[in-house]
């Protein structure tokens, strides 16, 4: 007999996943490839491995990502509770000792008599049961082939992101509202006018600037052997070809003439909304390599943006990742095949937190049907629903991974302008809200599904 519950990964996503379903009463399969199959990023067998750095981040409630710690802390969270025994010193960040923190994941999971660990790879998504897909950025190529299959061809292998702002930390004062030759409502995208000084001195910085060196896996793609998403280019690379490469390419300023002196800019920075509620702004064409303290020296440069507050800086490498909005439900479930979930990196969650959410509404959700219990909903005010409202952002056409930002949380019923009493009164509303969905999660018959 087939298990409840099949979860595909040990990383922090599938481990989640699978201790929040067997903790509820569900019997479990979690498959893990290593120590036999090792992926390009992964250095050891153990489960959890964090393969960047050992930081889950901001620890304060005034932080998105702290608050995500704290909700999924009060779900009883498996990769949470074992950080936070395993933390280091890190000032107000909470940093793991990685050995510690993988042992604890692994020791706390197998001592449950409802999970089954099984060391083998596995190839493609069983046709039984109950499947939670979490196997990462890095899938082994027969597992990719596999989930591509599934989505008929609608897998990402190249992240190529470009930076995201806060609209409330840019001086629209030097911007103007402008569509290219005035198409669709005609003010679609802010405008950052650039003189030719500016220009040329923008693309001095694009030069000069150091960039990141790639993993040894992702070499092919700094050497652009391999096809970037979308065709795209780094806008380094794009600055490389020639003075006004970039003003033929997405800093063109054709067609957006400045309305306030009736002439028509060097070049056009244009930044266009990333949400539906216009709080975040995405660079247009801005993907890159720079370092992120190089980008931040590069963009801070331009008019308007010398305050900014960055969502998201640009990034660009290797990473395996499906198109959400379009594929998943705000479960997790893929509409074509509500029997099978995703969950973690591949989802487009950037980060290990984020990865351990996206695994513990999964593992939630599945076991709550399997038991045949009514499901749940994520509630819209929580970090964890902020989680989902990025996953099912079909405001963007060009869905790329991020992490979990305040951008996504549904707005306060009150005006607050003081940002952190703003952030403070989010996360107040959101633990009140999480407390509610946990103890909403909880119930069986009025009774703990597991003890």
């Amino acid at each position: 007999m087939p298990p409840d519950v099949t979860v595909i990964g040990g990383g922090l996503a599938g481990c989640e996943a699978a201790w929040q379903a067997a903790r509820r009463g569900a019997s479990v399969v979690l498959y893990e490839m290593r120590p036999h199959k090792r992926g390009p990023a992964h250095h050891t067998g153990t489960l959890a491995e964090l393969v960047c750095s050992n930081s889950l981040r901001g620890a304060a409630l005034e932080n998105a990502v702290g608050l995500l710690k704290e909700e999924l802390a009060r779900l009883d969270s498996l990769i949470v509770s074992s950080a936070r025994e395993a933390a280091v010193p890190a000032g107000g960040a909470l940093a793991v000792d990685r050995e510690r923190f993988g042992a604890l994941v692994e020791s706390r999971l197998a001592a449950l008599p409802n999970v089954e660990i099984r060391r083998e790879e596995i190839a493609a998504i069983p046709s039984a049961g109950l499947v939670i897909v979490a196997c990462g950025p890095l899938p082994s190529e027969p597992l990719a082939a596999a989930v591509d299959a599934l989505l008929g061809g609608r897998l990402h292998y190249y992240d190529a992101a470009a930076p995201i702002v806060a609209a409330d930390s840019i001086d629209v004062s030097v911007m103007y509202r402008k569509s290219r030759y005035d198409k669709g409502a005609g003010e679609d995208y802010l405008n950052i006018p650039l003189d030719r000084e500016t220009y040329a001195r923008f693309i001095a910085d694009l030069r000069s600037l150091p960039k990141h060196d790639p993993h040894g896996f992702e070499a092919d793609v700094a050497g652009g052997d391999v096809p970037y998403f979308e065709g795209c280019l780094p806008i380094e690379e794009m600055a490389a070809r020639g003075e006004d490469a970039l003003r033929f390419g997405p800093l063109k300023p054709v067609g957006l003439r400045d309305p306030r002196t009736g002439k028509t800019p060097h070049a056009v920075v244009q930044l266009r909304n990333e949400n539906a509620a216009g709080t975040a702004l995405n660079l247009v064409g801005f993907q890159t390599r720079l370092t992120w303290p190089a980008q931040k020296e590069a963009f801070g440069k331009l008019p308007g943006l010398a305050a900014a507050e960055w969502l998201r800086l640009g990034v660009m490498h290797r990473n395996t990742f499906i198109d959400s909005p379009r594929l998943l439900g705000p479960d997790l479930r893929l509409r074509a095949d509500p029997r099978i979930f995703f969950a973690g990196q591949i989802t487009g969650a950037e980060g290990y937190v984020e990865a351990a959410a996206c695994g513990a509404i999964a593992g939630i959700t599945a076991a709550r049907e399997r038991l045949g219990l009514p499901a749940v909903e994520v509630p819209s005010d929580t970090a964890l629903g902020a989680v989902v409202a990025h996953l099912q952002n079909t405001a963007t056409a060009d869905f790329q991974p991020a992490n979990v930002t305040w951008t996504f949380f549904t707005p306060l019923d009150e005006n607050v302008r003081d940002k952190r009493l703003r952030r403070t009164k989010l996360a107040e509303r959101g633990l009140a809200k999480l407390d509610a969905f946990a103890a909403a999660v909880a119930a069986h018959a009025g009774q703990p599904v597991h003890a």
